[in-house]
């Protein structure tokens, strides 16, 4: 996990340093112009274990709002969403090959999806920091009952 202050409700945990597009439940760390992009643990939990994962090759480039991968879980598919537009420096689908479901164990961790070499800085406007990202998920936590828990191996 990111060493970093986190906030929890109903178990679920949310790194107040991360940025998030709630839209999507994607979470992004930014480190100079390279954006980290992962799948919240809000999401993860709503999604179940994670059984296959599609992924983009480096190099290609990325816009906003558009699908970098095809996620199915026990429970949903759908895309894994990019809340930045970029070239894809990396995917992590080497952790997920050898566990797919590695982001139900550690999603602000070893289970990241891609880094990104941002084009478009200005597009971390749209994200919202981790405080503002609990208070959003407080209301949809206890709207829906969701408990956050982590997959075993």
């Amino acid at each position: 996990m990111i060493d970093v202050t986190v906030q929890s409700w109903a178990g679920c945990v949310v790194p107040e340093e991360l940025l998030y597009d709630l839209d999507y439940d994607v979470w992004v760390k930014v480190d100079d112009d390279v954006a980290t992009l992962g799948m919240t643990d809000v999401a993860q939990s709503r999604c179940g274990r994670l059984v296959q994962v599609s992924w983009k090759a480096a190099g290609k480039r990325i816009v906003r709002g558009k699908p970098l991968s095809a996620i199915e879980s026990a429970k949903w598919v759908g895309p894994f969403v990019s809340p930045v537009s970029g070239v894809i420096l990396e995917n992590n689908k080497i952790s997920f090959d050898v566990d797919v479901s590695v982001s139900n164990r550690d999603p602000y961790g070893i289970g990241w999806f891609y880094r990104i070499r941002l084009s478009e800085v200005e597009e971390l406007d749209y994200l919202v920091d981790g405080k503002e990202a609990m208070a959003r998920y407080k209301d949809l936590i206890d709207e829906t009952g969701l408990r956050c828990f982590r997959c075993e191996q």
